[in-house]
């Protein structure tokens, strides 16, 4: 793993932090029963941290699974060498051979999809291949329905070449109390409906319905597994002060320039200034993740610890920051985010979520692992 920035010709990088990694994955391993098993969801480029860089540190933690949204991610890792099982929550049609391929266990949601990749299965003489069966109990998004359940078992139960890994479900608000009356009949309904299809199948499968703040608040909905998400990379509602921060994203400045009293700055004129201003040029901007709507004043960077706010519009590849204030050199690092500036605040700025910030990060933005 290495500590230092890269050259200043690839000077923008995103630092992810595998002792604080370590520390978020044990505290949420702690609220587990023995036996009770873990999925990490690595989707969407392991929420922006890195793709098998990731999966491959999970594989050496002995997670259980990984879960990925599309069969192009779980493909990307098994050729990076990963060998852990895979969900893939949302397979296309297309997709059916890579599947296969690569050992992935897709999630089949409708009649629709579980005829689909039942034909696929037979066509190929597979047998018992594994899938994972959503059921929607109030997220109202992908899932067989409470009224599907009994034509579903009557298809499940003779099917040869399918065989059910697992039944689960997503809970839409658990991080939320004042929900909870809401979560609780999530669970019940998930509970009724895994009890019907148990007495179908003629062997055993795993359930999972909680996610990260369903692992800290709901224990009594652990079941078999859990799946870990967001929670992982640094946010929880619940319990924030036990987590740490996982990631910096940071840059060098390029240049600083001192701008005349009633000049502008940026596209559309938009940074107005007053009196003579020092202000510094960072090579980020909205194609690297820095998003737009931090733009005049609204977002601040940290530059030798203190806060420089935006000036004028974020461009798709630059910024312009005001240092009033501030003693900078060119070439001194500027942090967008991190411990000190965390992603929690920055979402509140814009009025997104966590998720945005994290996820946003661009592909070009080189990860370097600590």
């Amino acid at each position: 793993m290495n500590n230092a920035l890269p050259e200043k010709t690839n000077c923008t990088v995103l630092e992810v932090s595998m002792k604080s990694l370590s520390h978020n994955l044990n505290h949420f391993r702690s609220f587990l029963k023995p036996g009770t098993k873990i999925m990490i969801m690595v989707k969407a480029f392991s929420y922006g941290s890195g793709n098998y860089e990731i999966a491959e540190w999970l594989q050496a933690q002995k997670v259980d699974y990984l879960g990925v949204a599309v069969t192009d991610e779980g493909v990307e890792l098994r050729k990076a060498g990963i060998t852990l099982p895979i969900m893939v929550m949302n397979p296309s049609v297309e997709s059916f051979n890579d599947i296969i391929k690569y050992k992935l266990e897709p999630e089949l949601f409708s009649f629709n999809s579980l005829q689909e990749f039942q034909q696929f299965t037979q066509s190929k003489n597979i047998h018992k291949y594994p899938v994972h069966i959503k059921v929607d109990t109030g997220m109202k998004r992908l899932g067989f329905v409470k009224d599907d359940i009994n034509k579903l078992i009557n298809k499940l139960k003779v099917l040869k070449s399918l065989k059910v890994e697992s039944v689960f479900s997503h809970l839409a608000t658990s991080d939320e109390s004042i929900h909870d009356d809401f979560t609780n009949q999530q669970v019940d309904d998930f509970k009724d409906i895994t009890k019907i299809i148990k007495k179908v199948l003629p062997y055993k499968f795993m359930r999972h319905i909680v996610n990260s703040s369903g692992i800290e608040r709901f224990s009594d909905a652990h079941f078999e597994m859990v799946r870990l998400g967001i929670g992982l990379y640094g946010i929880s509602p619940t319990y924030q002060n036990k987590l740490k921060h996982i990631s910096t994203l940071k840059t060098r400045i390029s240049q600083i320039k001192i701008i005349k009293a009633n000049e502008t700055v940026g596209y559309s004129r938009k940074g107005k200034i007053f009196q003579d201003t020092k202000i510094a040029i960072l090579p980020i901007g909205y194609a690297d993740g820095f998003n737009r709507r931090f733009s005049n004043g609204v977002g601040k960077v940290l530059v030798n610890g203190k806060p420089a706010p935006i000036v004028g519009n974020i461009c798709m590849d630059m910024c312009m920051i005001n240092l009033t204030g501030i003693k900078a050199n060119e070439g001194d690092e500027a942090v967008i985010f991190s411990e000190q500036n965390p992603i929690s605040k920055l979402a509140k700025q814009i009025g997104t979520i966590p998720y945005e910030i994290l996820t946003s990060v661009a592909r070009r933005v080189k990860r370097v692992y600590l």
